[in-house]
Protein backbone atom coordinates (compact mmCIF):
# COMPACT_ATOMS: atom_id res chain seq x y z
CA UNK A 1 0.00 0.00 0.00
CA UNK A 2 3.32 2.28 0.61
CA UNK A 3 4.02 1.96 -2.86
CA UNK A 4 0.57 2.05 -4.32
CA UNK A 5 0.07 4.86 -2.29
CA UNK A 6 3.43 6.99 -2.80
CA UNK A 7 4.98 5.56 -5.58
CA UNK A 8 8.06 5.46 -3.79
CA UNK A 9 10.72 3.75 -5.22
CA UNK A 10 12.36 -0.09 -4.76
CA UNK A 11 15.40 1.52 -3.14
CA UNK A 12 13.28 3.50 -0.80
CA UNK A 13 11.52 0.90 0.08
CA UNK A 14 14.52 -1.43 0.54
CA UNK A 15 15.42 1.77 3.61
CA UNK A 16 12.72 1.56 5.00
CA UNK A 17 11.60 -1.73 5.62
CA UNK A 18 14.73 -3.07 5.51
CA UNK A 19 14.01 -5.97 2.63
CA UNK A 20 15.52 -6.29 -0.64
CA UNK A 21 14.59 -4.85 -3.70
CA UNK A 22 13.61 -7.91 -5.34
CA UNK A 23 11.80 -9.23 -1.47
CA UNK A 24 9.54 -5.79 -2.38
CA UNK A 25 8.85 -6.59 -5.92
CA UNK A 26 7.40 -10.11 -5.15
CA UNK A 27 5.83 -8.50 -2.12
CA UNK A 28 3.97 -5.74 -4.47
CA UNK A 29 2.92 -8.14 -7.02
CA UNK A 30 1.55 -10.73 -4.48
CA UNK A 31 0.01 -8.03 -2.51
CA UNK A 32 -1.87 -7.25 -5.76
CA UNK A 33 -2.78 -10.09 -7.18
CA UNK A 34 -4.21 -10.85 -3.38
CA UNK A 35 -6.26 -7.43 -3.83
CA UNK A 36 -7.58 -8.03 -7.13
CA UNK A 37 -8.45 -11.42 -6.69
CA UNK A 38 -10.34 -10.42 -3.32
CA UNK A 39 -12.10 -7.20 -4.99
CA UNK A 40 -12.51 -7.84 -8.25
CA UNK A 41 -16.48 -9.99 -8.10
CA UNK A 42 -17.13 -7.49 -5.40
CA UNK A 43 -16.53 -4.21 -6.72
CA UNK A 44 -16.55 -4.60 -10.76
CA UNK A 45 -18.98 -7.28 -11.42
CA UNK A 46 -20.24 -6.93 -15.29
CA UNK A 47 -23.40 -5.24 -14.52
CA UNK A 48 -26.80 -7.32 -15.62
CA UNK A 49 -30.00 -6.25 -16.86
CA UNK A 50 -31.28 -3.93 -13.86
CA UNK A 51 -27.67 -2.35 -13.07
CA UNK A 52 -27.60 -1.09 -16.90
CA UNK A 53 -30.99 0.65 -16.05
CA UNK A 54 -29.86 2.44 -12.98
CA UNK A 55 -26.42 3.66 -14.36
CA UNK A 56 -28.68 4.65 -17.09
CA UNK A 57 -30.76 6.65 -15.05
CA UNK A 58 -28.04 8.40 -13.51
CA UNK A 59 -26.23 9.22 -16.58
CA UNK A 60 -29.63 11.10 -16.89
CA UNK A 61 -29.52 12.66 -14.10
CA UNK A 62 -25.98 14.22 -14.14
CA UNK A 63 -24.71 14.25 -17.06
CA UNK A 64 -28.25 14.79 -19.24
CA UNK A 65 -27.59 12.18 -21.42
CA UNK A 66 -30.32 9.60 -21.66
CA UNK A 67 -29.81 5.30 -22.67
CA UNK A 68 -26.24 5.96 -21.87
CA UNK A 69 -24.27 2.99 -20.77
CA UNK A 70 -21.52 4.01 -19.82
CA UNK A 71 -18.34 6.24 -20.69
CA UNK A 72 -14.91 4.31 -22.33
CA UNK A 73 -11.44 5.71 -22.88
CA UNK A 74 -7.63 4.31 -22.84
CA UNK A 75 -5.08 5.90 -21.05
CA UNK A 76 -1.43 5.55 -21.27
CA UNK A 77 0.67 4.10 -18.22
CA UNK A 78 4.52 4.82 -17.95
CA UNK A 79 7.08 1.82 -17.61
CA UNK A 80 10.17 1.28 -17.81
CA UNK A 81 10.97 -0.48 -21.35
CA UNK A 82 10.15 -4.12 -21.01
CA UNK A 83 13.01 -6.47 -21.95
CA UNK A 84 13.10 -8.29 -25.62
CA UNK A 85 9.89 -5.93 -26.72
CA UNK A 86 10.98 -3.73 -29.04
CA UNK A 87 9.07 -0.87 -29.99
CA UNK A 88 5.76 -2.41 -29.04
CA UNK A 89 5.50 -0.52 -25.92
CA UNK A 90 6.52 2.92 -27.29
CA UNK A 91 3.85 5.17 -27.93
CA UNK A 92 3.67 8.07 -29.77
CA UNK A 93 4.34 10.22 -26.95
CA UNK A 94 8.08 8.93 -27.17
CA UNK A 95 7.98 6.81 -24.10
CA UNK A 96 7.03 3.30 -23.16
CA UNK A 97 3.27 2.34 -21.71
CA UNK A 98 0.87 -0.23 -21.55
CA UNK A 99 -2.73 0.79 -22.08
CA UNK A 100 -5.31 1.29 -19.73
CA UNK A 101 -8.47 0.66 -21.24
CA UNK A 102 -12.03 1.45 -18.73
CA UNK A 103 -14.93 1.60 -19.01
CA UNK A 104 -17.16 3.37 -16.52
CA UNK A 105 -20.17 4.88 -14.86
CA UNK A 106 -21.54 8.59 -13.99
CA UNK A 107 -20.59 7.57 -10.43
CA UNK A 108 -17.32 7.24 -11.49
CA UNK A 109 -16.25 4.26 -10.99
CA UNK A 110 -14.92 1.26 -13.18
CA UNK A 111 -17.12 -0.87 -14.37
CA UNK A 112 -14.75 -2.96 -16.88
CA UNK A 113 -11.16 -2.42 -17.49
CA UNK A 114 -8.23 -3.83 -19.78
CA UNK A 115 -5.09 -3.52 -18.95
CA UNK A 116 -1.77 -3.80 -20.68
CA UNK A 117 -2.56 -3.80 -24.32
CA UNK A 118 1.15 -2.08 -26.21
CA UNK A 119 1.13 1.25 -25.77
CA UNK A 120 1.62 1.80 -29.67
CA UNK A 121 -2.01 0.28 -30.50
CA UNK A 122 -4.68 2.98 -30.72
CA UNK A 123 -7.86 3.07 -28.60
CA UNK A 124 -9.71 1.58 -31.30
CA UNK A 125 -7.68 -1.51 -31.69
CA UNK A 126 -7.54 -2.21 -27.61
CA UNK A 127 -11.22 -1.61 -27.74
CA UNK A 128 -11.83 -4.40 -30.34
CA UNK A 129 -9.72 -7.19 -28.64
CA UNK A 130 -10.94 -6.11 -25.37
CA UNK A 131 -13.29 -8.80 -23.85
CA UNK A 132 -15.44 -5.72 -23.61
CA UNK A 133 -15.29 -4.87 -27.49
CA UNK A 134 -16.15 -8.43 -28.44
CA UNK A 135 -19.07 -8.68 -25.86
CA UNK A 136 -20.93 -5.48 -27.35
CA UNK A 137 -19.96 -6.83 -31.00
CA UNK A 138 -21.58 -9.92 -30.14
CA UNK A 139 -24.53 -7.96 -27.92
CA UNK A 140 -23.39 -10.45 -25.20
CA UNK A 141 -23.30 -7.66 -22.62
CA UNK A 142 -27.23 -7.78 -21.14
CA UNK A 143 -28.21 -4.37 -22.14
CA UNK A 144 -31.77 -3.33 -21.78
CA UNK A 145 -34.27 -3.76 -24.76
CA UNK A 146 -34.23 -0.69 -26.86
CA UNK A 147 -36.44 2.15 -25.09
CA UNK A 148 -37.98 5.45 -25.98
CA UNK A 149 -36.20 8.66 -24.83
CA UNK A 150 -37.44 10.79 -21.63
CA UNK A 151 -40.26 12.63 -23.14
CA UNK A 152 -41.17 10.53 -26.21
CA UNK A 153 -42.95 7.76 -27.17
CA UNK A 154 -40.70 6.85 -30.20
CA UNK A 155 -38.70 5.96 -31.99
CA UNK A 156 -37.15 3.06 -29.87
CA UNK A 157 -33.73 3.86 -29.23
CA UNK A 158 -30.65 1.61 -28.37
CA UNK A 159 -28.47 1.85 -25.19
CA UNK A 160 -25.14 3.41 -26.00
CA UNK A 161 -21.98 4.02 -24.39
CA UNK A 162 -20.15 7.01 -25.12
CA UNK A 163 -16.13 7.66 -26.57
CA UNK A 164 -13.90 10.31 -28.46
CA UNK A 165 -13.19 10.41 -31.90
CA UNK A 166 -10.51 7.43 -31.55
CA UNK A 167 -13.47 4.77 -31.26
CA UNK A 168 -15.43 3.68 -34.61
CA UNK A 169 -18.81 5.19 -34.66
CA UNK A 170 -21.47 2.14 -34.08
CA UNK A 171 -25.29 0.86 -32.78
CA UNK A 172 -23.99 1.15 -29.35
CA UNK A 173 -21.52 3.27 -29.08
CA UNK A 174 -21.47 7.24 -30.04
CA UNK A 175 -18.75 9.39 -30.85
CA UNK A 176 -18.45 13.15 -31.62
CA UNK A 177 -19.09 14.35 -35.16
CA UNK A 178 -15.54 15.44 -36.48
CA UNK A 179 -15.06 19.35 -35.97
CA UNK A 180 -15.08 20.75 -39.59
CA UNK A 181 -17.75 22.69 -41.10
CA UNK A 182 -20.67 21.34 -38.32
CA UNK A 183 -23.99 22.52 -37.89
CA UNK A 184 -25.56 24.25 -34.51
CA UNK A 185 -27.19 20.82 -34.12
CA UNK A 186 -24.25 18.30 -34.54
CA UNK A 187 -22.21 21.13 -32.50
CA UNK A 188 -24.81 20.92 -29.98
CA UNK A 189 -24.70 16.47 -29.87
CA UNK A 190 -20.88 17.09 -29.20
CA UNK A 191 -20.87 19.22 -26.11
CA UNK A 192 -23.57 17.02 -25.08
CA UNK A 193 -21.96 14.00 -25.65
CA UNK A 194 -18.53 15.76 -23.96
CA UNK A 195 -20.45 16.21 -20.66
CA UNK A 196 -21.20 12.39 -20.65
CA UNK A 197 -17.37 11.06 -21.55
CA UNK A 198 -16.07 13.84 -19.11
CA UNK A 199 -16.70 11.12 -16.30
CA UNK A 200 -13.62 8.71 -17.63
CA UNK A 201 -11.64 11.80 -17.30
CA UNK A 202 -12.69 12.58 -14.02
CA UNK A 203 -12.33 9.30 -12.93
CA UNK A 204 -8.83 8.86 -14.04
CA UNK A 205 -8.06 11.92 -12.40
CA UNK A 206 -9.47 10.48 -8.96
CA UNK A 207 -7.44 7.05 -9.61
CA UNK A 208 -4.01 9.00 -10.24
CA UNK A 209 -4.66 11.38 -7.74
CA UNK A 210 -5.33 8.70 -4.90
CA UNK A 211 -2.81 6.00 -5.94
CA UNK A 212 0.72 8.49 -6.69
CA UNK A 213 2.58 5.98 -8.15
CA UNK A 214 0.65 6.17 -11.60
CA UNK A 215 2.08 9.66 -11.58
CA UNK A 216 5.52 8.51 -12.32
CA UNK A 217 7.40 5.87 -14.51
CA UNK A 218 6.42 2.43 -13.06
CA UNK A 219 10.09 0.79 -12.20
CA UNK A 220 8.78 -3.29 -11.82
CA UNK A 221 8.47 -5.32 -14.17
CA UNK A 222 5.82 -5.74 -16.46
CA UNK A 223 3.71 -8.22 -14.80
CA UNK A 224 4.15 -6.42 -11.81
CA UNK A 225 3.17 -3.29 -13.13
CA UNK A 226 -0.08 -5.11 -14.67
CA UNK A 227 -0.97 -6.24 -11.23
CA UNK A 228 -0.57 -3.04 -9.12
CA UNK A 229 -2.77 -1.19 -11.57
CA UNK A 230 -5.50 -3.72 -11.87
CA UNK A 231 -5.25 -3.35 -8.45
CA UNK A 232 -5.47 0.30 -8.07
CA UNK A 233 -8.78 0.27 -9.99
CA UNK A 234 -10.39 -1.64 -7.75
CA UNK A 235 -9.39 -0.39 -4.75
CA UNK A 236 -10.38 3.04 -6.32
CA UNK A 237 -13.64 1.34 -6.92
CA UNK A 238 -13.67 0.43 -2.83
CA UNK A 239 -12.92 3.58 -1.38
CA UNK A 240 -14.87 5.30 -4.29
CA UNK A 241 -18.29 3.32 -2.51
CA UNK A 242 -16.87 3.70 1.29
CA UNK A 243 -16.10 7.50 0.99
CA UNK A 244 -17.76 9.06 -1.60
CA UNK A 245 -16.78 11.43 -4.35
CA UNK A 246 -14.50 15.03 -3.65
CA UNK A 247 -14.46 16.56 -7.04
CA UNK A 248 -10.79 18.76 -6.47
CA UNK A 249 -9.70 14.78 -6.96
CA UNK A 250 -10.56 15.06 -10.71
CA UNK A 251 -8.90 18.36 -11.51
CA UNK A 252 -5.63 16.94 -13.09
CA UNK A 253 -3.95 13.83 -13.51
CA UNK A 254 -0.44 12.37 -15.31
CA UNK A 255 -2.33 9.73 -17.29
CA UNK A 256 -1.95 10.77 -21.15
CA UNK A 257 -5.06 10.03 -23.63
CA UNK A 258 -4.13 8.80 -26.85
CA UNK A 259 -3.85 10.71 -30.14
CA UNK A 260 -7.00 10.05 -31.85
CA UNK A 261 -7.23 7.98 -35.16
CA UNK A 262 -8.99 7.92 -37.93
CA UNK A 263 -11.94 5.05 -37.34
CA UNK A 264 -15.42 4.61 -39.33
CA UNK A 265 -18.32 3.58 -38.34
CA UNK A 266 -21.15 2.20 -39.78
CA UNK A 267 -24.50 3.48 -41.41
CA UNK A 268 -26.59 2.00 -38.11
CA UNK A 269 -24.86 3.74 -35.94
CA UNK A 270 -24.85 6.93 -37.97
CA UNK A 271 -28.64 6.80 -37.77
CA UNK A 272 -28.63 6.45 -34.04
CA UNK A 273 -26.69 9.47 -33.37
CA UNK A 274 -28.74 11.55 -35.83
CA UNK A 275 -31.38 10.46 -33.57
CA UNK A 276 -29.95 11.86 -30.90
CA UNK A 277 -28.82 14.65 -32.48
CA UNK A 278 -32.21 15.71 -32.97
CA UNK A 279 -33.47 14.78 -29.69
CA UNK A 280 -31.00 17.35 -27.69
CA UNK A 281 -32.71 20.14 -29.91
CA UNK A 282 -36.41 18.83 -29.83
CA UNK A 283 -38.41 20.70 -26.97
CA UNK A 284 -38.06 17.53 -24.76
CA UNK A 285 -34.26 17.04 -24.65
CA UNK A 286 -32.78 20.37 -25.09
CA UNK A 287 -30.93 22.29 -22.43
CA UNK A 288 -31.63 25.58 -21.22
CA UNK A 289 -27.96 26.52 -21.35
CA UNK A 290 -26.41 24.47 -24.16
CA UNK A 291 -26.67 27.06 -27.18
CA UNK A 292 -24.41 28.90 -24.64
CA UNK A 293 -21.80 26.40 -23.81
CA UNK A 294 -20.88 25.89 -27.42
Amino acid sequence: FRYLGTGQSLASLHYAFLVGKSTASVIIRETCVAIWDALHAAVMAQPHKEQWKEIADVFQQTCQFPNCAGAIDGKHIRIKKPVRSGSQYFNYKKYFSFILFAMCDANYSFRYIDVGSYGSRSDSAVFAHSDFGKMLQDKALDLPEQTALPGTTSPAMSFVFVGDEAFALGENLMRPYSSRGLSLARRVFNYRLTRARRVVECAFGILANKWRFLHTPIHLKLETAISAVKAACVLHNFVRARDGYNFEDSLTHSLHSHRPSVVRGHRQGAAVREQFTAYFMSPHGALPWQLDAI
